[in-house]
């Protein structure tokens, strides 16, 4: 998970941040977007549409590892599917209120959360890292686990 060493994790304080709603996560990048069976369920239920032509419309599947795990699709300007221009407060997020985890998790990803280093390399991207709320590291941890609680849909567990 991070680097301790026997010792506190470098997050042991919190961490400040507070999503801006700048768009940079989701945009002009490729990327992966990858979904839970809550995170389908959730977005299906506010498209209004069944879980096959979801996936049809929405999702791709990216081979990860000897199986094929399940992402949202992207524009062909690497933008994420559901990014609109026309969306609330000038562009963003259509589906935000039903986000998939992985983007209500940002920045609290295991890949972030290794090292003061990778913590700082995030920033670069993200204006809201080191700024706002302080996040506790109680919080920060439940934000890891939930991966684990919610797992990627992997080709043949649909």
């Amino acid at each position: 998970m991070s680097e301790t060493y026997g010792k506190s994790p470098f997050y042991a304080k919190g961490l400040n941040f507070s999503c801006i709603r700048c768009s940079a996560c989701c945009r002009y990048e490729s990327g992966y977007v990858f979904l839970s069976q809550k995170d389908a369920s959730r977005l299906e239920g506010a498209l209004n549409i069944n879980h096959q032509d979801f996936i049809k419309s929405y999702c791709r599947w990216i081979p990860s590892g000897g199986s094929k795990k399940l992402s949202l699709k992207e524009t062909p300007q690497y933008d994420c599917i559901f990014w609109s221009a026309d969306a609330a407060e000038g562009g963003g997020c259509s589906v935000y209120q039903d986000r998939p985890l992985q983007c209500r998790a940002f920045p609290f990803w295991q890949s972030i959360m290794t090292s003061p280093g990778a913590w700082k390399t995030a920033s670069k991207d993200c204006p809201g890292i080191n700024q706002g709320a302080l996040v506790s590291p109680e919080a920060i941890m439940e934000w890891l686990m939930l991966r684990e609680k919610e797992p990627v849909i992997s080709k043949g567990d649909l």
